[in-house]
């Protein structure tokens, strides 16, 4: 899970970093200084940090079609400069256990537009209200007494955060279900789970508002849950062979920016990944 995540970072650290310092397409995504600007513009108008403010999404608010095109077709006008369209940021930001849509002028460093959001569901989790909350269980002396009493080292113990759902109804809390498993004797942390404890937390509350230990199943054994493929024994774990692979014509894309430029045998074509 966790390795997942680090990938999940490095992907977007790598498209954040290869950022032009000069936007050349309208849907180009934000680049580091721009994300540094959206927060610090949001920080200033509500002067506030974490957990009090909590930025969930930050992202391009991409201008309409119409823009985009008549930009396309300024480019060819070799009299007229061609003008992006103005730059704006998406934030989806919780402030003061409200959900918030805002809207940034990065020409300006502005706020143009915020409105709170009143309907069904949550914006999304972030990293950081993850770990915090997976941390409760194990300052929570209920949890740590349940560990004990199953005759297990709480240092062995590893809890991750689920969604409770929604189920329809009419107001509902901010709240994750965390589920727990033991990881001595193997690093496949899903095949020895704590069963028989609920732990209920709520994300704005910042704390455990639910806690049942309804039954005790034995935790599975370690044995055979090794599932890393360097300590695995044949044929489970077989040296792979190498592969080679050849392009006698050169690829058959180009990459400019965040733009890929793919050709064909019969006529070239491009598209713009944003």
């Amino acid at each position: 899970m966790k390795l997942l995540v680090f990938l999940f970072l490095i992907t977007l650290f790598i498209s954040c970093t290869t950022s032009a310092s000069t936007n050349k397409h309208p849907l180009d995504p934000l680049t580091p200084s721009e994300f540094k600007l959206v927060r610090s513009t949001v920080q200033k108008t509500y002067k506030a940090s974490s957990p009090t403010l909590t930025f969930q999404y930050i992202g391009l608010d991409e201008p309409d079609k119409a823009l985009v095109l008549s930009w396309e077709s300024s480019k060819t006008n070799k009299t007229k400069a061609a003008t992006l369209p103005p730059r704006r940021a998406l934030v989806i930001a919780r402030f003061k256990k409200q959900s918030l849509e805002i809207t940034v002028d990065l020409s300006k460093a502005s706020i143009v537009s915020t409105k709170v959001y009143t309907g069904h569901g949550f914006p999304m989790i972030t990293f950081d209200e993850q770990d915090f909350v997976a941390a409760l269980p194990f300052k929570y002396k209920p949890f740590m007494e349940s560990v004990q009493k199953r005759g297990l080292n709480i240092s062995d113990v590893v809890c991750s955060t689920a969604s409770v759902g929604w189920y329809g109804e009419i107001k509902s809390k901010r709240r994750l279900k965390l589920q727990c498993f033991y990881m001595k004797g193997s690093s496949n942390l899903f095949a020895r789970p704590l069963e028989g404890i609920t732990v209920i937390a709520d994300l704005d509350e910042r704390k455990i508002v639910e806690y049942f230990d309804n039954f005790d199943i034995p935790v599975p054994k370690a044995e055979d849950t090794e599932y890393v493929a360097k300590k695995q024994k044949p044929p489970f774990g077989p040296t792979l062979m190498g592969a080679a692979f050849v392009q006698p014509n050169g690829p058959g894309f180009k990459i400019d920016g965040h733009s890929i430029r793919l050709y064909s045998s019969y006529h070239p074509f491009f598209s713009t990944v944003t």
